[in-house]
């Protein structure tokens, strides 16, 4: 009879124990009640969840509490919290927190205890995350999304690299007055009326003072006032700028401009390209989209694409972006351009979807979650954001069409989120919309009259743009007269403003 053989099964693995160092936690924790100065001074710099001894964390957690009433923290004073706990019981109950202090080896390393308990925590919490990506990876039993995993797992290890922040974000008062005085002298360098990035606009720096960083800034219009090509023309002119201030050897942190991200989510890469093309070139766009352009038009073109070749901006055209894949693409771009890029330019919010979760409370709840979602983007990335916006229709049932506050479409948060809120308002198309019938031979005098004066008032607002400040945290609001010239859609300062 043949004998069976059978590959023998290797025993599995045995799982690595996670990183950790309980008796770091213990000598850390009996220092801080040995010594409550100590204990104010740890307290901010770790949570509860960072050790790895649940017990530890419940007791810290207590130091912590009894410290924010400015009692003492001792093991008399923690004892009656600890009475009916479970794990203290474990370890023979509350004489354990007697036991803590009993070495007092603590006091000298307290603080690399406090580093090392939370740098150990973080390794713990890559482990995890490692682990849920091996795991969401195998699993095929739902739809395969490896672009959607890999999003997600970033979106993870960034809160890993963010966690603890808390600490570097506090700033004392002389540090808050020096980055206040570095951002007037940078004011002062730039001739005036600029603490931020430029827009390019004299007339708008002068309103607003540049784009400052950590800024939400909400640029909102109705259809057809040029909103896109205003983001387009200030997202070119801070790029330019900063191009020119490094070619005359500025420093990154010197320069007015900035490296740019445009997320255009209605427009593709290529044609806002060639609408910039067509803005310095000085070119119809529409001529050059069909084609109808001379030899001559063709070398300025030529021109203006060589002058413009190393120009920093950077256009992510993908459709349907949520907010959370926004802010993946920026970090992932800030880490490629060694955190350089000093603005980002959204066209436009309500092109963006919110989580899935929010999507199903409404659209309401949606566009809250993007503005809050834009803001944080802003303020963790310290740059300023500019996001389009679409208004309400019911500008267009008001006989004066000047967008209002209460015309931003879908939500109050875009209004409570923003730090700036500006409207990009042109007369000029109300009033050709309102062109009466065109006099002819024999028509009556009321016709002739009544289109000499539509014709009076069409000559007054063409071309002319109001760009009003509805709402700003750092000035006044009001408005500044810009020039539009539409066949380029291109803006400009309004010299006989």
């Amino acid at each position: 009879m043949a004998t069976a053989f059978v590959t023998p099964v290797p025993p599995a693995a045995e799982a690595p124990a996670l990183p950790q160092n309980v008796e770091a936690e213990a000598a850390m924790l009996g220092a801080m009640m040995i010594d409550n100065r100590l204990a104010d001074d740890l307290i901010d710099k770790l949570e509860p969840e960072h050790f790895f001894e649940p017990l530890h964390g419940r007791i810290f957690a207590a130091i912590r509490k009894l410290r924010g009433t400015d009692m003492l923290a001792t093991p008399v004073t923690l004892r009656p919290l600890f009475d009916a706990d479970p794990g203290m019981k474990e370890l023979g109950g509350p004489g354990y927190l007697a036991q803590l202090t009993g070495s007092g080896a603590g006091l000298i390393g307290a603080r690399q205890f406090a580093t090392q308990i939370y740098d150990l925590a973080m390794l713990r919490t890559l482990v995890t995350v490692g682990r849920s990506l091996v795991e969401r990876a195998l699993d095929t039993s739902e739809e395969v999304n490896p672009r959607a995993q890999i999003e997600l797992a970033e979106e993870e290890l960034f809160k890993v690299a963010a966690d603890g922040g808390s600490e570097s974000a506090v700033k004392s008062f002389a540090q808050a007055t020096t980055l206040a005085v570095k951002m007037a002298q940078r004011a002062l360098n730039s001739g005036g009326n600029l603490s931020g990035i430029t827009t390019g606009f004299d007339s708008i720096n002068g309103k607003i003072g540049g784009l400052h960083h950590s800024d939400l800034m909400i640029l909102a219009g109705r259809p057809g006032m040029g909103k896109t090509a205003l983001a387009t023309n200030i997202a070119f002119n801070a790029a330019q700028r900063y191009m020119r201030d490094r070619a005359d050897g500025l420093p990154h942190s010197e320069s007015v401009g900035a490296k740019v991200a445009f997320f255009s989510l209605e427009m593709s890469a290529d044609q806002l390209a060639t609408r910039i093309l067509a803005e310095q070139a000085r070119i119809s766009g529409e001529a050059l989209r069909m084609g109808k352009i001379s030899k001559t038009e063709f070398n300025q073109l030529a021109a203006a694409a060589a002058e413009l070749e190393n120009l920093p901006l950077f256009i992510d055209d993908t459709a349907g972006l949520s907010i959370a894949a926004l802010h993946t693409r920026m970090r992932r771009l800030q880490r490629r351009h060694n955190n350089e890029i000093g603005l980002v330019v959204v066209d436009y919010l309500q092109l963006l979807t919110g989580s899935a979760k929010a999507s199903g409370d409404g659209r309401v709840q949606e566009i809250s979650e993007i503005s809050r979602g834009l803001k944080t983007l802003a303020k963790d990335m310290n740059v300023p954001v500019i996001a389009l916006s679409q208004l309400s229709r019911q500008v267009e049932q008001r006989e004066d069409k000047r967008p209002q506050l209460s015309d931003l479409r879908e939500s109050g948060s875009i209004e409570q989120d923003a730090d700036m809120v500006m409207f990009v308002f042109r007369e000029d198309y109300y009033v050709a919309a309102k062109e009466p019938k065109r006099p002819v031979e024999g028509d009556g005098a009321k016709i002739f009259e009544d289109h000499a004066q539509w014709a009076s008032e069409m000559e007054r607002v063409f071309g002319l743009a109001e760009f009003i400040v509805a709402k700003q945290r750092h000035g006044a609001t009001g408005k500044v007269i810009l020039k539009f010239e539409p066949m380029f859609t291109r803006f400009s300062d309004y010299v006989g403003y």
